[in-house]
């Protein structure tokens, strides 16, 4: 009767070592968005989960009472020294480091199926545990949900695409990635500079040499100057030109009715994107510290951020024209 009873002890032993480490595995946020996304297992777990010091103080008490009455009766099994080693080997192994490890690999499932007997044990320590586990939430108050910094929400991505069993290819890391940090980036490092820009003066005849040629530029928006191509005053919208019989029309005739938008070369990519939409707008002229113009910078610089890509359409002249003004540059430079 006493091995029966010893081994019954055990198991329970097991049961609540294997099913504290279990249930406290799980993180009562992350259970909440496994609720959210339909995950039955969650939902039978987050209400006992939820109440983290009844559950702990339950499961505890409950480990403490039976391996204290388990080492009495290997005590009346056996002697002195004999008793101490059996008692400790069977504890350690089969009631603490086997249940654990079998719990910590199925976490979710193993405590969805014993909920019931969760429930069970919190019924009968009750009188015990519940007093304890009140004084814990007035002294340490409820348990902090978890927040996961920009940077270590980077290096999951990076670890579930990395991860055979995971659904994260390599495209949606880069634009993951990509999105977590354009905020982090001034227009300064994706913007057009002036010196590759194509640009009109407000009355510059549109003649067929001239449609010609903004045909062959292949820019949809081009910036608009008056006297001196630091004075912009607006955008030309290439689509607007479709069509155009008269002659003598000026680059004037057909500039946008919209105030373009000016920004300083230190605005956060981000804040240009609220910009954007706000305006119905989708380029931005770019000053300096000096209130010199330095560039233009449109939604496509933004949507290539995010994207880790240069898009490239049909009337593309060229692929990256920042690296074309460093080329321009590198010349000039040389020619001197």
């Amino acid at each position: 009767m006493q091995y029966i009873i010893v081994t019954g002890l055990i198991i329970l032993s097991a049961c609540f070592s294997g099913l504290t480490l279990g249930f406290f595995s799980l993180n009562v946020t992350s259970l909440q968005r496994k609720i959210k996304l339909g995950d039955a297992r969650a939902a039978k777990v987050y209400p006992i989960r939820k109440r983290g010091n009844l559950l702990l103080c339950t499961l505890l008490v409950g480990n403490v009472a039976v391996n204290a009455t388990a080492a009495i009766f290997l005590g009346e099994i056996a002697s002195g020294l004999i008793a101490g080693i059996v008692s400790t080997i069977l504890i350690v192994i089969f009631g603490e480091i086997l249940p654990q490890a079998f719990f910590s690999r199925h976490a979710l499932t193993l405590g969805a199926k014993s909920v019931w007997l969760v429930k069970t044990f919190i019924f009968l320590m009750y009188p015990i545990a519940y007093p304890l586990s009140l004084a814990l939430d007035k002294l340490l108050g409820e348990e902090m949900q978890t927040i996961w910094s920009k940077k270590e929400i980077k290096e999951i991505i990076k670890h579930h695409e990395n991860n055979e069993g995971s659904d994260i290819d390599k495209d949606e890391e880069r634009i993951l990635l990509g999105a977590l940090s354009f905020s982090e980036v001034n227009v300064k490092k994706v913007m057009t500079p002036k010196p590759v820009l194509y640009t009109l003066e407000k009355s510059t005849l549109l003649t067929q040499e001239r449609l010609l040629e903004i045909r062959d530029k292949g820019f949809t928006r081009i910036p608009i100057y008056k006297d001196t191509e630091d004075n912009l005053i607006g955008t030309l919208y290439s689509k607007d030109l479709i069509g155009i019989i008269d002659k003598n029309k000026t680059v004037e005739d057909f500039l946008s009715k919209k105030k373009p938008i000016t920004i300083k070369d230190t605005m956060l990519l981000d804040g240009l994107m609220n910009h954007f939409i706000t305006k119905k707008i989708h380029i931005a002229f770019v000053y300096d510290m000096y209130s010199t113009f330095i560039g233009i910078v449109t939604l496509e610089d933004i949507i290539e951020e995010i994207l880790k890509v240069e898009i490239v359409d049909e009337g593309d002249v060229v692929e990256d024209m920042q690296h074309l003004a460093i080329e321009k540059s590198l010349k000039n430079l040389l020619d001197e």
